[in-house]
């Protein structure tokens, strides 16, 4: 379903709200509807039709309604629900702001949409390692079962943060945030 009107359609059946973080969509069940030409890329570019879309209000608009539901994701309203393509993560963490320090040190994340996160039990870190290469790929926790990947410059901030930590007898770099730490490698020899 490449239709160029889609989209707008799709735009006037979202709920206009004023609270951060998203409509309700895990309560809507809506019928699927087919896909439409959106992705988003993995330095957080919406593109509609091969477009990026360059008005930073509408892609808040789209992200407020974007589910996960198993490997696929899609924008949901009341009365449809659409597949979209994401190429890595829906979100990327574009800011980071350092409250306190050591365990009482608190990790407040800003993604490329404006939602902000504190890192901690209900919005967990985690870094993938690639096989191949070893890159680290790091990840935050927005909102139900969608993640921000982790802008480079703020790892590198993450990194300048880090302490060591044994656990299971392998003493591993990591960050602290509400409470809970957070390992981000192992430690180099």
């Amino acid at each position: 379903m490449n239709d160029p009107g889609k989209a707008g359609d799709l735009l006037a059946q979202i709920p206009l709200g004023d609270k951060p973080g998203g409509a309700p969509v895990h309560l809507w069940n809506p019928p699927f509807c087919g896909d439409i030409d959106m992705r988003i890329a993995r330095d957080g570019t919406w593109y509609y039709l091969g477009t990026p879309i360059g008005r930073k209000p509408m892609v808040k608009l789209f992200s407020s309604v974007i589910r996960r539901d198993g490997e696929g994701y899609f924008l949901v309203t009341p009365v449809e629900k659409v597949g979209i393509k994401v190429d890595d993560a829906p979100f990327v963490a574009v800011e980071l702001r350092v409250e306190g320090a050591g365990q009482e040190q608190k990790l407040r994340f800003v993604t490329n949409v404006d939602d902000e996160v504190v890192a901690g039990a209900v919005h967990p870190l985690r870094v993938e390692l690639d096989p191949q290469t070893q890159e680290p790929s790091p990840y935050v926790l927005v909102r139900t079962n969608l993640e921000a990947l982790i802008h480079r410059n703020v790892f590198y901030e993450l990194v300048d943060l880090a302490v060591p930590r044994e656990i299971d007898g392998i003493t591993w770099l990591g960050v602290w945030s509400g409470g809970e730490f957070f390992s981000i490698g192992p430690l180099p020899d």
